[in-house]
């Protein structure tokens, strides 16, 4: 399941993004917010964290005003490979190399037919596996090192 959360700062892009999104009849569970008044970006990373926890097949996508914050917050979770993304590339790239099950995008810095580009390449893109398991296991290793 795809799970789609924002603050107030990426609210108008996320509306843009789930008709994006409907218009591929790609299904995704909002997860909030439903308005620009201002709230704590870290609840709404949590609580797709959860989701995308729960089950490997689990997928998000996260929006912030510059999408650091939800970055940050997110990628504070077991199991949790979110990737803040600006363009095309690095899109494939956090698929294909870094596995990333979180997208977080920001709203006040992509123009919306980008982050609609963004997220379809990210969706179609696959992970590689290979000689990046490694890499993703040593990722893995720090989150229970002290």
């Amino acid at each position: 399941m795809l799970y789609i959360a924002s603050d107030h700062g990426g609210f108008d892009l996320k509306k843009l993004l789930k008709e994006c999104l409907r218009e591929r009849e790609v299904e995704c569970i909002d997860l909030g917010v439903d308005s620009r008044d201002s709230v704590d970006y870290p609840d709404l990373a949590a609580a797709l964290a959860h989701e995308v926890q729960n089950d490997k097949d689990n997928q998000g996508i996260l929006i912030c005003g510059t999408g650091i914050g939800m970055s940050i917050a997110a990628n504070k979770f077991s199991g949790i490979r979110a990737a803040l993304v600006h363009d095309e590339f690095t899109a494939r790239m956090a698929r294909e190399h870094n596995n990333a099950n979180v997208l977080v995008l920001g709203g006040r810095v992509l123009n919306p037919r980008l982050a609609c580009k963004i997220v379809q390449i990210w969706l179609d893109s696959a992970y590689e596996g290979g000689r990046h398991q490694n890499r993703l296991d040593k990722i893995n290793a720090l989150e229970h090192a002290e």
